[in-house]
């Protein structure tokens, strides 16, 4: 750790997410990083078959170690060496700290959350079509539709281990692990159904109501986000109202950073060279909270101009371009990032007074400000 104590988002950042990322590599067998040029990456060899053993059991026959670590952990480390914010395992991290809960014990938590957030993503890029993940090609276009469906829905279950160790090993009660496992099957069941509705709107089924897309928003990304804070109150030892509380805070917070992640999807430049162009999300029809805005609050013709263009699902940057001006005429843009601030505040106002006073809860209240004012 630094010798200061940190003071910025990126300083706290930078102290958690090398814990991050150790606590995924210490329960994921790794694969050698193509973008490093570090010679111990050559001693990492995916699977062995102990460690088959470990997620899979015994086999009755023979287990193919190395067709296992070609199509299941070459997808997945292949997202997960790209980065990522992690901030969702940060905040499991922050929380337990804030709670007064055992850092060393919840660390494996961390992994799970971040695994799963990944699986989603290679799903999510097959379903949208998307070009590019994190600045490269999408999973699929590397590695198959099949192979990356496949790769993206184990990365839901492989984390289930760790409850299993937990339970094995005695570190937290079965009622604990009980619970944790009614945790993640309620919240993985809610992020399909906001993935479902996303993906019905954006075929253009149907224009959401401002409280339909809040709803999607908060299953669709807020639900990992108060996945990650429900676990870490459950295994800090917090009371059932304190665990609800701050998992309503973690999806509120959830919501506010995907509102601003469609806002940069639209108008971020930095935000640019991790996806294949500005206005991706125009081309994949998206009905974000800009698009609700304007279409409500647009002249008819514009309006009906806006939805034909979505429609179309085109790449045309002329069109995209056209698009985006009569959400900014409209104010849609102002608009939508009002609401995420003013939802990120609201939701620290009530969570504030529930957290002790310790660096940690300035470390959240830091991480709250960034995923709505960042730029990338």
């Amino acid at each position: 750790k630094q010798s200061m104590e940190p003071t910025t988002i990126q300083e706290v950042i930078q102290i958690y997410k090398p814990i991050v990322d150790k606590a995924i590599a210490d329960m994921l067998p790794q694969v050698p990083n193509p973008r490093s040029e570090d010679p111990a990456e050559a001693e990492k060899v995916g699977f062995t078959r102990e460690t088959m053993e470990g997620y899979f059991g015994v086999p009755v026959y023979a287990y193919d170690v190395e067709s296992a670590t070609n199509s299941l952990l070459e997808p997945m480390w292949d997202l997960l060496y790209r980065g990522g914010k992690r901030w969702r395992p940060i905040l499991l991290v922050l929380l337990t700290e804030a709670l007064g809960g055992e850092v060393d014990k919840i660390l494996p938590v961390a992994y799970l959350t971040e695994l799963v957030h990944n699986g989603s993503l290679i799903v999510d890029d097959i379903e949208d079509s998307s070009e590019y993940r994190r600045g490269e090609p999408c999973s699929y276009h590397k590695y198959g539709i099949d192979i990356s469906i496949n790769a993206g829905c184990a990365m839901y279950f492989f984390p289930l281990i760790i409850f299993r160790d937990m339970r094995k090993n005695g570190t937290f009660s079965n009622e604990i692990i009980l619970k944790a496992y009614e945790f993640y099957g309620e919240e993985l069941t809610n992020v399909h159904l906001g993935q479902g509705l996303d993906i019905w709107w954006h075929n253009g089924k149907k224009s959401p109501s401002y409280e339909e897309y809040y709803q999607m928003c908060s299953y669709k990304t807020g639900t990992l986000a108060r996945l990650s804070a429900r676990l870490a109150a459950l295994f800090a030892g917090a009371e059932d109202d304190v665990i609800t509380s701050i998992g309503r805070f973690s999806e509120s917070i959830g919501v506010a950073f995907q509102i601003q992640d469609d806002l940069l999807n639209i108008s971020g430049e930095e935000f640019q060279d991790k996806i294949a162009f500005l206005g991706e999300d125009i081309y994949e029809g998206k009905r974000s909270l800009m698009v609700i805005h304007s279409l409500k609050n647009s002249p008819e013709d514009k309006a009906e101009r806006l939805e034909e263009i979505l429609g179309m699902k085109t790449k045309d940057p002329e069109l995209i371009k056209e698009a985006i001006t009569i959400m900014k005429e409209s104010n849609s843009l102002e608009y939508s990032l009002e609401v995420a601030k003013d939802m990120a505040n609201k939701a620290w106002e009530r969570i504030e007074p529930l957290l002790p006073e310790r660096k940690a809860k300035q470390y959240i209240r830091l991480l709250v400000d960034y995923l709505v004012d960042r730029t990338i």
